[in-house]
């Protein structure tokens, strides 16, 4: 495959995933009060895992993998699938779903900083502006109701979900030598399993184990939903987008998530659909644009 083709397929694999995420979001509002968060996110990597299983055989390398590989594949299954779920969970206990959905919206700027710090990326013009276009569509959408529906605690929520984001840009800009290493498949397998795995000890640890679920027919459908194209399949489009594009590149389609959850909840829960909606997302679709160069850029500066 050539390399324009390579890096055409890369972004499709990552606005499908994000696209996904945000489908993921309405998916939730079904099951998310049958089920404690630490539960509901154990069982859906658990349902990823098991789709995994039966081809992990075939994903694993070729090559001897060493104590360190395997060491690190687990840490980033924690940052991942356990601690970035848990501090979005968490903080969605406290603030309301507009205020997290802003501060889930900083996932490309913590990952482009991120990147800098550690000298993974450079913060050319392009890339801070297209991250600062992505984020203002989701602020212009969530800020003001986030700005008013605030209630006591709410830094402490904001705090979780800051750094839970965190841990999902540490995961995006350390784990492309694992995904060029050892595949993007096998690693998303195996960290999600090494993630579902924490969660069992943090259920333990919370709530003395996972609520087993006991759900109606359209909870079921929800569940199965998440924890296969929500979960195995968008997680392996993600990282699969990771292997090839730089982690601002691909994370900064996250920023389509919250806004595309709000839009598939007027036309599936019958929610009003807004037309600041439309301008934040015009935003967000601008800042994907100018970090794939479709705006005429053709250079950092």
């Amino acid at each position: 495959m050539d390399d324009t083709r390579r890096t055409v397929l890369a972004h499709a694999a990552a606005a499908i995933a994000a696209l996904s995420a945000g489908i993921a979001v309405v998916a939730t509002r079904f099951v998310v009060g049958d089920l404690d968060p630490i539960s509901l996110a154990f069982w859906r990597y658990m349902i990823g895992s098991i789709c995994f299983l039966p081809v992990l055989p075939m994903l694993w390398p070729a090559h001897r993998l060493t104590v360190r590989d395997i060491g690190m594949i687990a840490i980033l299954g924690l940052l991942f699938f356990c601690l970035f779920t848990w501090g979005f969970n968490a903080a969605l206990e406290i603030v309301p779903a507009a205020r997290g959905a802003v501060g889930l919206a900083t996932v490309p700027i913590q990952t482009l900083i991120v990147a800098a710090l550690f000298g993974r990326e450079t913060m050319g013009t392009r890339k801070f502006f297209a991250v600062a276009l992505a984020f203002a569509g989701v602020a212009v959408v969530f800020g003001p109701t986030a700005l008013v529906e605030t209630q006591a605690g709410a830094w402490h929520g904001d705090f979780y979900m800051l750094a839970g984001v965190f841990c999902a840009a540490l995961y995006s800009v350390f784990s492309r030598h694992s995904l060029r290493a050892h595949g993007p498949l096998f690693v998303t397998a195996l960290a999600m399993m090494f993630g579902a795995a924490a969660l069992l000890g943090l259920s333990f640890a919370t709530y003395g184990g996972p609520t087993w679920p006991t759900l109606d027919r359209t909870g079921w459908l929800a569940l199965t939903f998440l924890g296969t194209f929500a979960g195995a399949v968008q997680f392996a489009l993600f990282t699969w987008a990771l292997r090839w594009l730089p982690p601002s590149t691909t994370v900064i389609y996250i920023a389509l998530n919250p806004i595309t959850a709000v839009i598939l909840g007027g036309l599936l829960l019958g929610e009003a659909i807004k037309p600041v909606l439309l301008l934040g997302l015009a935003l967000v679709l601008a800042g994907i644009g100018l970090s794939v160069g479709l705006l005429g850029w053709r250079r950092d500066a």
